[in-house]
């Protein structure tokens, strides 16, 4: 490999993992030990770069396509693309062979190594995106909450064993945060989904709410529209709520890594809440002190009940 690809392909990896700034949570903050912060940002890697083929929105140029051996003409193949994934997934946590090819596979390999990682949670996420290509509506409530069990959980789950502090109930814990985050942002990303044709609104709480496909895909939204949100986000509040404990159960740097992803899920529907649930021009974002505001009243929540 060239200097110049080698550049040209770090840059591409480097791109995806700039895409953590974005999200509702941190990611890997300064004030974690070294260690932590690299293997997080790791994983963190592994599922952007396989969230970012689901959806389509991987960088141009098509240095990951070749990066996991796509044929030219078959980049745009979201399966084909999610195969070549879980095939290179596959070298990371094999003893032979010449190892991953992609960059941030790579990457992913010590971590892998160092924390006794398996490889259940990474097909999770990647048997969540092929789901996003075959299933684009969920009917109930528990459907949806199927889905996230694929999409979302595992990274919490992760986040656990990365830092030694796996048990049941705090899985369980985990798991609930990790599935409300996960709708959170399917509620601020409404018009952004149903422009790829999809609905995460469970079809049975959109029919109770009198709310059809085409009130999603007007300018704003309605009274109906508005109600529906408002209803999905309490559910997610009481969801981020089982993660209060979970806070409470760790201690250091871990205790605040933790609250400020529940900090970030409560400031995420906190603007949602702040917009009048209307999230069809776009989606709310919570600005950086409610997000401050939230982590500390998380904190002192867990201090309390602990």
């Amino acid at each position: 490999m060239t200097r110049t690809h080698q550049a040209r392909v770090d840059a591409t990896a480097t791109a995806t993992l700039d895409k953590a700034a974005d999200e509702n949570f941190p990611v890997a903050p300064f004030f974690l030990p070294r260690a932590w912060r690299d293997d997080l940002m790791a994983v963190y890697g592994f599922a952007r770069l396989v969230d970012d083929i689901g959806d389509g929105d991987l960088a141009p140029g098509g240095a990951d396509a070749r990066h996991l051996g796509l044929e030219p003409g078959r980049s745009e193949d979201r399966l084909a693309a999610l195969d070549a994934l879980e095939a290179d997934l596959h070298r990371v946590f094999s003893s032979t062979g010449d190892g991953p090819r992609h960059p941030l596979m790579r990457a992913l390999r010590p971590t892998v190594r160092r924390c006794a990682l398996t490889p259940e949670p990474f097909l999770g996420l990647v048997e969540a995106n092929r789901q996003d290509q075959k299933i684009r509506r969920y009917g109930t409530y528990g459907d949806l909450l199927a889905y996230c069990e694929l999409s979302a959980n595992p990274v919490g789950r992760l986040v656990l064993q990365i830092t030694g502090t796996a048990s049941p109930e705090r899985i369980r814990r985990s798991d609930a945060v990790c599935t409300a985050l996960q709708i959170a942002e399917h509620l601020q990303d409404v018009a952004e989904d149903l422009g790829r044709d999809r609905i995460y609104l469970p079809a049975e709480d959109m029919a109770r709410f009198h709310v059809g496909e085409p009130d999603l895909a007007a300018p704003s939204a309605g009274a109906a529209v508005r109600a529906l949100v408002a209803y999905e986000a309490e559910r997610a509040r009481g969801l981020l709520d089982e993660g209060v404990p979970l806070v409470g159960s760790v201690h250091g740097r871990l205790k605040l890594l933790l609250a400020g992803f529940v900090g970030g899920g409560r400031a995420a529907l906190g603007a949602i809440s702040a917009a009048g649930f209307d999230v069809l021009p776009g989606p709310p974002k919570p600005t950086a002190p409610r997000l401050l505001r939230e982590v500390g009243d998380v904190l002192r929540r867990a201090h309390r009940e602990g």
